[in-house]
């Protein structure tokens, strides 16, 4: 199969996915979800809809249980979308990417913050050079 093929329709997934998570789903446990990306077989008989939760540990965990648990509703909505032979079976996981990358950046401005030199420390200071002796 085409990859350009595969790529649009995990765009359309993508789309009618986080459509129907934000404006559709009425499950009080689905709160502060974004769609990050999607990943579809060579087939397009299976859906990776990869998702970024807010909240804490046991809040994401339940928030992942309604996503599970309505996953059927968000195929029906992508069957209505998609004109192909079969709807892909969708799955929900947690992205770890944005956490990863969050968490990357606090270490390095850490470091850098430990490697900045200390204010009025250099002579150098603001283009200013030392005197020659005897001037």
């Amino acid at each position: 199969m085409k990859a350009h093929r595969t790529a649009r329709v995990a765009e359309v997934i993508r789309e009618v996915a986080a459509e129907t998570i934000l404006f559709e789903m009425r499950d009080p446990r689905i709160k502060g979800v974004t769609v990050t990306r999607v990943e579809v077989s060579a087939d397009l008989q299976h859906a990776k809809v990869y998702v970024s939760l807010m909240g804490t540990p046991k809040e994401q965990q339940l928030c992942l249980h309604g996503l599970q648990h309505s996953a059927g509703y968000v195929q029906s909505k992508l069957g209505n979308r998609l004109k192909t032979r079969f709807t892909p079976i969708v799955t929900f996981v947690v992205d770890e990417g944005v956490k990863k990358s969050i968490e990357i950046t606090r270490l390095i401005n850490e470091a850098l913050a430990e490697h900045k030199p200390a204010e009025g420390a250099g002579p150098a200071e603001n283009g200013a050079t030392e005197e020659e002796p005897g001037a």
